[in-house]
């Protein structure tokens, strides 16, 4: 759990940006284009975090109660500035959101999972006048992409939260935590479900995502499983890696074309049951659903979505006993991946070590740059599983040498 810790404290240096595309605008009209409600922000202490309120985001010009989304941060992003783009967009197009923050440390993840629970019945309860608890949405990045399916779970089953209309949204996830293969086996068959996963993120293993996809009892025409590509227009780069919805730098066209251009589509086929919406945000690879600008990459839609990298990609693989539903990540395995150079450098980023899987035992003469060229240490190893202690460096962009081949790593 220490690389958990590390890795997703990231998150939290994020501030706010503003759209800063040097290539496309903002949608000017249809799904992803801004709404035309005021938005407010009702505040209220968290009882179970004190020193973060918890806060919902809803227009203010209507005077009944709207759908409403439950949005589940991402691990360490409890400072909602961090995210107030998607929570500003969901208001502004006319629906509530509620944002509840949760502890990064001194807590457990089942502490974590009743802070999230707990601060969203408490909003749909405290404000009812705001909050339509028959039409919801349950949307969640990393951590929150894994816990949404275990809290709505929960919110269908004991409240009959969505009777008129629910779906879950995940990005990214991380595992799932306190959902039975009966549990997942048992949602309600009207639930809609969008799985997005993002090609350059070598954080969380994407088979977490396709293992909950695939088993979930949730028609396939109601679901879809979406990978995001990264590109290149004009010199301007979009990265399609774990950061994606928390662009640091500025949103651009992937945050609004590939994200909430589907998420707007998601909600009006939910809560309005628009057919149009359907064919954007489920629509099985229609052209509307995976047309990016000219010069992107499309989105790929998968109904079998296939295993595309070797779990040591990955900070957190499908295989980690922190996943309680390790066992089934080896029905998602059985691709061989035949890496060009037969040397694999994992994790990255990294934190104490870095490892090089050396699968010829081949001997190896490594190096170790800062991004001036200067040379940190140097050594040599054939061992087939290869330790480099990188506990001594501080943080920022190293290359690793070995022999011919450079490869470049971050050091948390």
């Amino acid at each position: 759990m220490k690389n958990f810790l590390v890795l997703f404290l990231v998150n939290i240096t994020f501030g706010y940006a503003q759209y800063a595309d040097p290539n496309f605008p903002k949608p000017s009209s249809g799904y992803g284009s801004d709404g035309t409600h005021t938005v407010g922000v009702i505040s209220f202490a968290n009882p179970y975090f004190s020193s973060k309120n918890i806060e919902i985001y809803h227009p203010t010009d209507i005077n009944t109660p709207v759908p409403t989304i439950f949005y589940s941060h991402a691990f360490g992003g409890n400072v909602s500035s961090n995210i107030s783009g998607v929570l500003n967009f969901i208001a502004k197009k006319g629906y509530a959101v509620v944002y509840v923050p949760y502890q990064t440390t001194g807590v457990t993840n089942d502490n974590r999972y009743e802070n999230l629970l707990h601060g969203f019945t408490k909003a749909a309860r405290d404000y009812s006048t705001v909050i339509d608890t028959t039409k919801v949405g349950f949307l969640g990045h990393s951590f929150g992409g894994g816990a949404s399916f275990t809290i709505a779970k929960h919110c269908f089953d004991n409240y009959n939260w969505g009777a008129s209309g629910r779906f879950i949204y995940a990005l990214a996830q991380w595992y799932t935590l306190n959902l039975s293969p009966t549990d997942l086996s048992s949602f309600p068959l009207d639930t809609k479900l969008l799985t997005e996963v993002f090609d350059d993120d070598i954080t969380n293993d994407h088979r977490m995502a396709i293992d909950i996809f695939n088993n979930i009892n949730i028609p396939l025409s109601e679901k879809d499983f979406i990978l995001v590509k990264s590109s290149t227009v004009n010199g301007y780069n979009y990265v399609a890696d774990h950061s994606v919805p928390n662009t640091s730098s500025a949103f651009d066209a992937l945050d609004y074309y590939a994200y909430y251009r589907l998420l707007d589509a998601l909600c009006d086929y939910t809560f309005n049951a628009n057919l149009t919406g359907k064919d954007v945000a489920l629509g099985n690879g229609s052209i509307n659903q995976i047309t990016m600008p000219t010069g992107m990459l499309n989105l790929i839609e998968y109904e079998n979505p296939p295993i595309v990298y070797p779990e040591s990609n990955y900070t957190f693989p499908c295989t980690n006993n922190v996943n309680p539903r390790e066992s089934f990540c080896a029905l998602l395995s059985n691709e061989t991946f035949e890496i060009e150079d037969k040397l694999t450098f994992f994790p990255n980023p990294a934190h104490n070590n870095l490892f090089i899987r050396n699968k010829n035992k081949i001997l190896c003469k490594i190096s170790i740059y800062d991004i001036f060229g200067k040379m940190i240490l140097q050594t040599e190893s054939d061992e087939k599983l290869i330790t480099i202690k990188i506990n001594f460096l501080d943080e920022g962009i190293y290359f690793a040498k070995v022999n011919n081949n450079v490869k470049k790593f971050i050091k948390f």
